[in-house]
């Protein structure tokens, strides 16, 4: 493929990524009082589940989507900046697509097995008992699938993505030195945002509440990422 052909193609999904998520994200603030849901108890999260319906899993599914996006985005991303003296950005690019796969499968389980879960306990024939099994259950789903894989796990590698992109953006003419800058930012912020991810295990500890602001700017990133690629020059593209 013609290398300034791909270097617009990589822009165009970099801007896609980011309207993929924040489309279903925006979706689940209206319609399911996400994520401050995650805050209130079993039984209010999946009746108020159970009464979105389809429309409310499809929604998941798309924010689910758009994580695994994030796959294909870095292998297209390392295709065009790779350099000789970039030799760490292969390893940065195999942590992306980990951290992809890793936040989808997270996300997935509010396609696949929380549905089962909240039919279970909303069923007019559940007993206390399987209710509370039920519940038992979702906390261990949410806790590991959720908090341990899609969120520490993903976001600890989307963490070191960001680091390992952001250098090798300032060894590459296709962005501008402030834009690599921007990127590295954000770093802190994820990192010590994980302070929440913690606290769920141990409540004594201090918490930073710094992910959202991190998140919101690291999209802000990627979408400069987008926008870099599509209107860079095609001098500046083959100087890369």
């Amino acid at each position: 493929m013609n290398y300034l052909r791909l270097v617009k193609i990589t822009g165009i999904i970099f801007i896609l990524l980011v309207l993929l998520l924040n489309v279903p994200y925006i979706l689940l603030i209206q319609n399911f009082e996400y994520d401050d849901i995650l805050r209130e108890s079993v039984d209010y999260v999946l009746q108020k589940f159970q009464t979105g319906g389809a429309g409310l899993i499809l929604t998941w599914f798309t924010f689910g989507f758009a994580a695994l996006l994030f796959v294909p985005a870095s292998i297209l991303l390392h295709q065009i900046m790779e350099r000789e003296d970039t030799p760490y950005l292969k390893t940065a690019t195999c942590m992306g697509v980990l951290s992809g796969i890793l936040q989808s499968v997270g996300l997935m389980r509010w396609v696949f097995v929380v549905p089962i879960l909240a039919n279970l306990y909303t069923s007019s024939t559940a007993s206390s008992a399987t209710q509370e099994a039920v519940s038992v259950v979702y906390q261990v789903v949410h806790q590991y699938g959720g908090v341990v894989i899609g969120e520490y796990l993903g976001q600890t590698l989307l963490v070191f993505w960001t680091l390992g992109v952001g250098v090798a953006m300032l060894h590459s003419s296709l962005f501008k030195s402030w834009i690599a800058y921007f990127g590295l930012m954000t770093v802190p912020l994820l990192i010590l945002g994980h302070s929440e991810l913690f606290a769920t295990a141990m409540p004594s500890l201090p918490v930073l509440e710094l992910t959202p602001i991190g998140f919101i700017l690291w999209e802000v990133w990627i979408f400069m990422i987008g926008i870099s690629l599509l209107r860079v020059p095609p001098h500046r593209v083959f100087m890369n």
